[in-house]
């Protein structure tokens, strides 16, 4: 047994040189029995899930619970829609941010969508698209017919229900397609990853705001730069496309998984190049002077006799 004098205790010195000697330290308050330990310093594993939040790696299903309480009301009702436009600005910017400038290895839904996803930024980044559109096809024959004397401008106002019509359209039933699509998938290979309707529908939405700027610089009489120009912007907008599906299908059958991106791609390139070739390239024959063939007259002068 120990003498009594062996038991000695240790005095430490102050607890924040020791905190600062292992920032990793715990704790605890011995004076109230009824508190649970505190921890000072930086948490572990918070970096990582930070981390893994950005990059679209947290598996977690708090997103999923936020984005489902914000639709309990009932369809038919005005509060029901009015959350899908409850947006505020910073985060309409930052998500076009999102979509102007894709990052590999990050989830557009994920990382910008699944909080809060929206109708009003895809709404009016579609009805800005189909103005910039229109307006500048009739500035650009304007600009390639200018100096010719016969020729009479009229501006040609059926573009804009044309481009709103392949627009919308456009933002709407593929989205609709794709969803169904994505369904019905999932209910053959059970673990991959699926998207709501209105995540599809976001995703092309903001995905199209790249065209708003190239639409307004295809007023340049150039084909060469129109076409740099559609290439460049295809490449931003099917990346996003292409990076946002993939994790979608990529647990699905090879060829499944890469049908569905090349579709995708291929869907997007065709609305990139028919409107840049029916709204810019096509050529405007019906204001272009037509002239009346006359056809030749032969005169005979009678002989007098």
């Amino acid at each position: 047994m120990a003498a009594v004098d062996d038991l000695q205790f240790e005095e430490f010195g102050d607890v924040a040189t020791s905190l600062a000697a292992n920032p990793d330290a715990t704790t605890i308050n011995i004076e109230g029995p009824g508190e649970t330990p505190k921890r000072l310093g930086p948490p572990r594993g918070s970096g990582r899930q930070e981390d893994d939040e950005l990059l679209g790696n947290d598996d977690s299903d708090k997103t999923e619970l936020l984005a489902g309480q914000k639709k309990s009301s009932p369809f038919w009702t005005f509060e029901y829609y009015q959350t899908f436009f409850d947006v505020d600005t910073y985060q309409v910017f930052d998500r076009i941010k999102g979509s102007l400038l894709p990052i590999p290895g990050k989830n557009f839904v994920r990382l910008y969508i699944r909080s809060n996803p929206d109708l009003y930024g895809p709404f009016w980044i579609c009805a800005t698209l189909v103005f910039a559109i229109a307006i500048s096809g009739n500035l650009s024959n304007f600009l390639i017919h200018l100096g010719e004397k016969t020729y009479h401008y009229v501006p040609e106002f059926r573009k804009v229900s044309i481009a709103a019509t392949i627009i919308y359209a456009y933002a709407w039933l593929v989205p609709f397609a794709l969803w169904g699509f994505l369904l019905w998938r999932n209910s053959k290979v059970m673990n991959i990853v699926s998207y709501s309707f209105l995540e599809i529908v976001c995703v092309y939405g903001y995905s199209l705001f790249i065209y708003i700027p190239t639409a307004i610089l295809w007023i340049i009489p150039q084909k060469a730069v129109r076409w740099i120009l559609v290439m460049m912007a295809l490449g931003i907008s099917g990346s996003v496309l292409a990076m946002t599906f993939w994790p979608a299908v990529r647990e699905d059958n090879r060829r499944v998984a890469l049908a569905t991106i090349v579709t995708i791609v291929l869907l997007h390139t065709l609305l990139s190049v028919g409107c840049l070739a029916y709204f810019f390239d096509a050529p405007e024959v019906d204001h272009l002077p037509t002239t009346a063939v006359v056809p030749n007259q032969t005169v005979v002068a009678a002989k007098s006799s």
